[in-house]
């Protein structure tokens, strides 16, 4: 990457760090995916640690049986049991639980309230029609959801520039005949497609994550084409070419640098569109197989049980506040990557310039 690439990379950012509702939300959508991940430690049903009878235990890490803590069977010990609670608080013995102390697929064996109850002391935003803490599920939901579209975003971008690239480089009939085939593959309906195979196959995370891929990276690379074709009648290019330079080489090296701001840009908006995509499949019964947390499973709940308003305000307030963060992400760097917005000139950007030239 040049001299100049690179203060126009750093001018972007400076432009981006200028933005204060896209920058914190760039902030709080990774402290919030950080949190996810990290669910485990914080959002589980076993305490993170156990004495009892003099010896230390990390139930997190590890499965202990009932037996272990003065029950009669071998089976793994549940740490709602009050016979497990009271043996854990007796005198000389104690236990760390997590914040929330619930799984996503535990089922409350010993709730005072029919199914779904309301949010309460003991589940802070409630439970679903079979038991379950809304909360955990809504966190390992949320983590599943921003998983699913950072995978399906990083092969549709993939799949999309090395497509749209080689179509907008090479152009005349290569680009003709791949436009055709894209124009058939295109009008193939999804649903159907979607439907069918999920007859045929076992819905799993992997299976959505495929047959979405196959139609995913469409949309960018037109863009990507449309970049390429552009620049490839520029003047560096024409110098590259007459160096006798490799087309891989001056497609990687000097015209992709070049044509990326599509690609960034839309990377939020496509997120966004592949957290709604899972949300909807789930919600169709179409999408991951229960008992996967999932923020669809959720909505499909609130609409069966619309007296539980708990269920319905925990996954659309979900929905909306990752749409909302990532709308605001993508409008700032769309802001940052416009060159008509100005920002103040950075530290050794004149000596940078002036090298490149």
């Amino acid at each position: 990457m040049s001299a100049v690439a690179a203060v126009g990379w750093r001018r972007a950012w400076a432009r981006f760090a200028a933005h204060r509702l896209g920058r914190y939300s760039l902030w709080l959508f990774v402290a919030l995916f950080a949190l996810s991940l990290a669910a485990p430690l914080w959002c589980t049903d076993r305490p993170l640690l156990v004495r009892y009878d003099e010896h230390f235990y990390v139930p997190v890490l590890h499965t202990y049986p009932e037996t272990t803590f003065g029950g009669d069977f071998p089976t793994p010990a549940d740490y709602h049991d009050p016979f497990i609670r009271k043996q854990l608080s007796a005198p000389g013995n104690f236990a760390v639980y997590a914040p929330v102390p619930w799984s996503p697929d535990e089922i409350d064996l010993f709730a005072q309230r029919p199914f779904p109850s309301s949010p309460s002391a003991r589940h802070w935003l409630g439970t679903d029609d079979r038991g379950r803490d809304v909360l955990a599920r809504l966190v390992y939901g949320f983590r599943l959801s921003v998983l699913f579209a950072l995978a399906l975003t990083a092969i549709g971008t993939v799949l999309g520039l090395l497509i749209g690239a080689v179509q907008g480089y090479f152009g005349g009939r290569l680009d003709l005949t791949v436009q055709r085939l894209l124009e058939v593959w295109g009008s193939m309906p999804e649903l159907y497609l979607l439907i069918i195979l999920s007859a045929v196959f076992a819905p799993s995370f992997t299976l959505l994550l495929v047959l979405l891929s196959l139609f995913g990276w469409m949309g960018l690379a037109d863009y990507v084409r449309a970049e390429f074709l552009r620049n490839r009648q520029m003047d560096y290019v024409r110098a590259a070419q007459a160096l006798g330079l490799s087309h891989a080489r001056i497609m990687w090296r000097h015209v992709l640098p070049n044509s990326l701001t599509p690609v960034i840009t839309f990377l939020p908006f496509r997120m966004s569109a592949a957290v709604l995509a899972l949300a909807s499949l789930d919600f169709l019964g179409l999408g991951v197989p229960p008992p996967t947390p999932s923020l669809g499973e959720l909505l499909a709940q609130a609409k069966a049980n619309l007296d539980a308003w708990w269920l319905a305000a925990a996954a659309f307030g979900a929905l909306v506040s990752i749409l909302l963060l990532l709308t605001f992400i993508g409008q700032a760097l769309r802001d940052a990557l416009d060159p008509r917005h100005t920002v103040t000139p950075l530290a050794g950007e004149a000596v940078a310039t002036g090298s490149a030239a």
